[in-house]
């Protein structure tokens, strides 16, 4: 446990539980970490995608009653933001070195390390599921399951490289203007939920773009080309100890990259959901999609809705068999590969 110089606590109100955040130093620099509930349950990791924090990229899904009622019950929510991501940051210098993938993976062992974690449950989104799943590879003891929302493995196409290039540049030149909020909404969401000329935005983009100006540039800048340099990590997929569960919006700019990555797990520990008529971020555009896949993934682990389990709440979670003939998925719209988990402990 690192010693209290080494972070800065800050009382905050979210929805209807309090959160305290705080600034963790690690050998790379400060990180913010936003914590939801008990910390003597088990951890649950959030990363977010892209220019976004807890606020931005998973407030959605927790501003849904049932599954907020499950995770908190069940877990102590520890949010980390991206470097310089977090609400109030101040602006780097552009001059400042870019922390590459590896480093930010490494930050969250540092994390966990300060936090006095072991083994936790990771939940991220595109950019954000790419860090936690890379810090799944390094760190195979310490990750119990990847709940991963359009997840890559692959290095970038030429397409996503050009693009990321694009935006980087008018970032360097002229910040976050419109035009790079434009191309992050395309990222996040389904044309229908960013509106058109005959249909004006949904009010969760509105607020996503207003978020989005909030963002410093150059820190945004910093994350960008870390993603955009990252390397290929689908021989890596193969070290992974733990059961995957993968959401990924079917009109998502990442569909055919998070699809070539549920080929590559296990098909007997891991699970996707196609979410129809949805872009990236399912935890802000249909978080409902997401409830009772995660149920019955959960219960794997031996955790409710409400949570009544008799786990310990700092060992590893004990992994029991689901029967596939629970899900319902035409009911909600989605495809779903039933999940499968190991029958003896992780």
């Amino acid at each position: 446990m690192a010693d209290s110089s080494d972070s800065i606590s800050i009382d905050m109100e979210s929805s209807s539980v309090s959160a305290k955040e705080h600034l963790v130093k690690t050998s790379n620099g400060f990180v913010s970490v936003a914590i939801f509930g008990d910390q003597d349950k088990p951890a649950l990791i959030t990363y977010p995608d892209l220019a976004l924090n807890h606020m931005s990229c998973f407030q959605g899904l927790f501003l849904c009653p049932e599954a907020f009622s499950l995770l908190i019950h069940n877990f102590c929510i520890y949010h980390i933001s991206p470097p310089g991501h977090e609400l109030g940051a101040a602006a780097v210098s552009y001059d400042y070195p870019a922390l590459s993938v590896d480093d930010l993976a490494d930050q969250v062992a540092e994390v966990l390390d300060y936090f006095g974690l072991g083994a936790v449950m990771c939940m991220g989104v595109t950019a954000g599921a790419y860090i936690l799943t890379l810090f799944a590879i390094k760190y195979t003891r310490r990750v119990l399951g990847l709940i991963l929302v359009s997840p890559l493995c692959k290095a970038p196409s030429w397409t996503e490289w050009l693009c990321n290039k694009l935006m980087a540049n008018i970032l360097y030149y002229y910040g976050m203007c419109g035009m790079v909020k434009e191309l992050l909404l395309m990222r996040y969401f389904s044309k229908e939920v960013r509106g058109a000329a005959m249909s004006p935005e949904t009010e969760i983009v509105h607020s996503c773009r207003r978020l989005l100006g909030e963002r410093q540039s150059a820190n945004v800048l910093n994350f960008l080309e870390a993603i955009n340099g990252r390397p290929d990590i689908t021989e890596g997929l193969k070290k992974l100890q733990c059961r995957s569960l993968i959401f990924v919006g079917e009109n998502s700019p990442f569909n055919s990259d998070s699809l070539h990555m549920t080929s590559k797990l296990d098909r007997r520990f891991s699970a996707l959901v196609e979410v129809q008529g949805c872009g990236s971020i399912v935890t802000e555009e249909q978080p409902d999609a997401m409830l009772i896949p995660l149920e019955y993934f959960l219960m794997g682990y031996g955790l409710y809705r409400p949570a009544e389990t008799d786990v310990s709440p700092r060992s590893p979670l004990s992994p029991t068999s689901i029967s596939p003939e629970l899900y319902t998925p035409e009911s909600m719209g989605l495809k779903l590969k039933p999940i499968k988990t190991r029958l003896s402990q992780i």
